[in-house]
């Protein structure tokens, strides 16, 4: 069995962590099921947010039994100190524990550090010598965030988008994480659920000792996917190599971290959503992407000036007008009544 030691924090957990993202659109007692099932099959790092709906009560309710045996990060969204002591205690709270493994600052818009006037990292320090909190971490989809928190040297664990889309920046973050000791977790390891093979996945993943990748799981099949790798993990090789090379030639332009670099937009569309409606309408509950309120801010891209300020902007090089045309289309099939197949997150 394969196992990923993230960084100075000395976790050792086999190269399968649990993404927690998808549980919310089923029952409690379904993603209990689920989460038992990962536990006794190898899996024993757990990862989930504040963010996402019940999925810390669901882990709550399904593992607090086995909680010594077992590693939980979540996520703050908070913008100050406030909101970061609300949300830690609720946390605590769902999940049933009195401390988080790694508590990492979701997806901020700016490096956390002392002194920066949002009082979030000295709350986290403050959790820490609380023993609420063992590791502080951070999760991001921006190049320069991400740099500056690996620089800053104030970060247990860097998570970041990281999948055989990526490009050689995203592999130098990895990199530099090992070179500094720093704990590296890949999110959207299936692109959003743009791959679909993955054994294919798990093998590019494979090739970094330093990586561990967390499948977002919601149905036992996949699951039971991962789980068949424990034992025998796939391993990079000329087919899979092959498949690879032909998804990212087919693949590589429509995948949206929604990193928000392409912000603001000139006639107020939410791109960095827009662009990757399709995904989350399968990946995450759909009632607020397809409410009302959600419908207006999906035809703010018929107001599209195709001044391409967007593109120009992109780190990844998308085509961007086109992305958002293309979720456009897919979201008013869906509203007009077409059946959504979900995807792996």
């Amino acid at each position: 069995m394969k196992t990923v030691t993230l960084g100075r924090t000395g976790i050792t957990v086999s190269k399968n962590g649990f993404g927690a993202l998808p549980i919310q659109r089923i029952t409690r007692d379904e993603a209990a099921k689920l989460l038992r099932k990962a536990y006794d099959g190898g899996i024993t790092l757990f990862d989930t947010a504040r963010a996402y709906s019940d999925s810390e009560e669901k882990i709550g309710y399904a593992m607090s039994d086995i909680r010594n045996h077992i590693y939980i990060t979540t996520k703050t969204a908070a913008q100050n100190a406030e909101e970061f002591w609300k949300d830690l205690e609720t946390s605590l709270t769902l999940l049933k524990t009195d401390h988080v493994d790694v508590y990492q600052f979701h997806n901020p818009s700016f490096c956390p550090k002392p002194g920066d006037e949002s009082g979030l990292y000295e709350a986290a320090l403050k959790a820490r010598e609380q023993g609420k909190i063992r590791f502080i971490g951070i999760t991001n989809h921006r190049l320069a965030v991400a740099h500056e928190a690996i620089d800053s040297g104030l970060y247990d664990t860097l998570q970041f988008p990281f999948c055989y889309l990526c490009s050689e920046k995203d592999v130098e973050l990895v990199e530099d994480c090992k070179k500094n000791n720093i704990g590296f977790i890949a999110m959207k390891a299936l692109s959003g659920g743009l791959i679909t093979n993955s054994a294919a996945a798990y093998a590019f993943e494979g090739q970094y000792d330093n990586v561990l990748p967390i499948w977002g799981v919601q149905r036992e099949n996949e699951l039971d996917e991962f789980l068949s790798y424990m034992e025998h993990p796939p391993v990079m090789n000329d087919e899979i190599r092959a498949l690879i090379e032909a998804d990212r030639k087919q693949l590589y332009g429509s995948f949206c971290r929604g990193c928000g670099y392409c912000m603001p937009c000139p006639v107020g569309i939410e791109i960095n959503n827009c662009a990757r409606m399709s995904l989350l309408l399968r990946r995450s509950p759909s009632e607020g992407h397809l409410s009302p309120e959600g419908q207006a801010k999906m035809m703010k891209i018929k107001d599209c000036l195709h001044c391409n300020q967007c593109m120009s902007k992109c780190p990844y090089g998308l085509n961007t007008p086109e992305l958002l045309q293309r979720n456009l289309k897919d979201y008013e099939e869906v509203l007009a009544g077409k059946v959504m197949t979900p995807t792996n997150f």
